[in-house]
């Protein structure tokens, strides 16, 4: 048995989440990095008694369209999957349930889903610290639960976790990154963009066609010359603040 770590993590809290999570588990490990462009990703063909947490960002209550991408591309071979949605502290909506169908699609086995909490990847006021120490407990509480789970002989049976069809709409968000006088021209952003949005013949640019907003290359950027229109960011911020202030908890189903 061989324990992967999967994950779609633009700013870091869903890699957070799937470590904690898998810190329960003393075997072989792997970690499996969907936000790398395509060409840098394998072709993986997993064992029916491998584990996998499968870990993806809710993005506007769906599951980001390069992580379904990536996904589409694994041979899950019967491999027992743990879902994770993780949000910033508004709501994951439908991103388990279509998650869920792209997993089973690429022949995995839906075992156990969380929907984890982490700090809000663009108004990084809501849901600050997350997951935090509290998260961290529950979330290892959840991992030994699914773990004693899937150590004992059960039937196999459709896990039951919310969402709706069709999934919720979502179009994307107008702020879209751009860098300013202080970039060095180090090319880092344009080179871990998953989307290939940022142009590398004009590395202060984006393609606003292709970016969806991940907010990655503001993460990985060592000037910390990208960012977004600030105006529209503390407008963002103040309607999220205001509809999202109540400490949401995170949720395991089983």
């Amino acid at each position: 048995m061989k324990l992967y770590e999967m994950y779609f993590s633009p700013t870091g809290g869903t890699e957070k989440a799937v470590g904690i999570i898998g810190s329960v588990w003393n075997c072989e490990k792997e970690r499996i990095n969907l936000l790398l462009p395509e060409e840098g990703m394998k072709n993986y063909d997993f064992a029916s008694e491998d584990i996998c947490i499968i870990a993806v960002p809710s993005f506007g209550g769906r599951v980001p369209a390069p992580a379904l991408k990536r996904l589409s591309r694994m041979k899950g071979c019967g491999a027992r999957a743990i879902l994770t949605a993780v949000y910033g502290n508004r709501d994951f909506d439908d991103t388990l349930i279509e998650l869920r169908e792209a997993v089973l699609s690429a022949g995995f086995s839906c075992e156990a889903a969380i929907a984890a909490v982490a700090e809000h990847s663009i108004a990084h006021e809501v849901g600050r610290g997350r997951p935090d120490e509290k998260d961290e407990e529950v979330l290892t509480s959840f991992a030994v639960r699914i773990k004693e789970y899937l150590e004992r002989p059960h039937e196999s049976r459709e896990l039951k976790i919310p969402g709706n069809h069709p999934y919720r709409e979502y179009k994307g968000v107008p702020l879209k990154p751009k860098a300013n006088r202080t970039c060095n021209q180090c090319g880092l952003c344009a080179r871990q963009c998953p989307v290939h949005a940022i142009p590398k013949e004009k590395l202060s640019s984006v393609d606003k066609t292709k970016c969806i907003s991940c907010m990655h290359c503001i993460a990985v950027c060592p000037q910390k010359a990208r960012r977004c229109n600030p105006l529209l960011v503390k407008a963002a911020s103040r309607k999220l603040k205001k509809n999202c202030s109540e400490r949401k908890e995170n949720q395991l189903f089983l």
